[in-house]
């Protein structure tokens, strides 16, 4: 990793079909007044993220590293303050990747990627958060080979924490299912099962609270979708939406369930569980929800005999979603 006046070279190890492109921090400002309080900017995105979801917190979060980039007399990328920057910067890409703005997103990233190795080993673990989310980002924008290839590099290392651990064998297994790798898809499920099974271990870092049981049900339900196990994937996803409160962005367990059910024609499970999303999708805050959501109804608009009541069902929440929430928010 190379990192030149704010200018971050993508490692060819990582992802090589990104390689030699250039990314840059976001367009700055010069601003007057105190310089930020970085860690106070982060702690507020967090909370916002996780009550409203990345269509709230986006444009917050695009302001708070602006005002911490963009100040006469940034925070240096040195001591306490590389370590708070770092963290701005990993939850500011987290934020914008689950609102689809997967340029900026990426920038963030790489840029948090090259100061977390310059961290003190104490504080290295927020190189493994950055590293877990470009692998899900990869996958997500259908770029299986470069997310494998992030999640089994950080995978050889050995020695990480359970749930790290857990958390990449996940990743792996996307990725393999999006390759059409059964085998090796299940085994790395398997493994992450096995690591999770005795709950979270004091190793594992204070970021990975969130790598629950619904979380793992849900990507398991997702790999098992790419691999075109509808049953399988439904229940996981259900157990994962049914599980309780969660962050704000678990609210693609639902869209995502909504989609498998529709692609596998399974109409009536599917106008069961579209019809009470007509009062929650509005209130989604997951961009990347909303436009599985929307796969799902323009499916349903587009299916062979699909029954008319949930034609009607999924136009009506068509209509809804585009009154509620205008497509420049999605």
């Amino acid at each position: 990793m190379a990192d030149r006046g704010g200018e971050v070279l993508l490692p060819d190890l990582l992802l090589p079909g990104l390689r030699a492109r250039r990314v840059t921090g976001p367009h700055r400002t010069a601003r007057t007044g105190p310089p930020p309080d970085v860690r106070a900017l982060t702690a507020e995105l967090l909370v916002l993220d996780r009550t409203h979801g990345a269509r709230r917190a986006a444009p917050e979060a695009v302001r708070a590293v602006g005002a911490a980039a963009g100040h006469p007399c940034p925070p240096s990328a040195s001591g306490p303050d590389r370590a708070a920057l770092t963290e701005l910067f990993q939850v500011a890409a987290w934020i914008l990747f689950d609102a689809e703005r997967h340029g900026l997103s990426q920038r963030l990233g790489l840029r948090a990627l090259a100061l977390s190795r310059g961290l003190p080993e104490e504080e290295r673990s927020l190189e493994l958060l950055v590293l877990s989310v470009l692998s899900m980002q990869q996958a997500h924008l259908g770029r299986p080979v470069d997310s494998l290839r992030i999640s089994s590099s950080v995978l050889a290392r050995g020695g990480l924490p359970v749930r790290v651990a857990a958390l990449f064998h996940v990743r792996e297994a996307r990725a393999h299912a999006q390759l059409g790798r059964r085998r090796d898809a299940l085994r790395s499920l398997s493994t992450a099962r096995e690591l999770c099974a005795d709950g979270p271990s004091a190793q594992d870092p204070p970021w990975a609270w969130w790598f629950d049981r619904a979380e793992l049900d849900g990507h398991h339900g997702l790999v098992l979708a790419d691999l075109g196990d509808v049953d399988g994937a439904a229940a996981l996803l259900h157990a994962a939406v049914e599980s309780g409160d969660g962050p704000a962005y678990r609210s693609l367990f639902a869209a995502d369930l909504a989609r498998v059910l529709v692609r596998a024609g399974a109409w009536r499970e599917a106008g069961t569980w579209l019809s009470p999303l007509a009062e929650t999708a509005p209130r989604m805050g997951s961009v990347r929800a909303l436009n599985s959501l929307g796969r799902a109804l323009d499916a349903v608009e587009h299916g062979r005999r699909v029954p008319r009541g949930l034609r009607d069902t999924a136009r009506d929440l068509a209509g809804l979603l585009g009154r509620e929430i205008p497509s420049g928010g999605r």
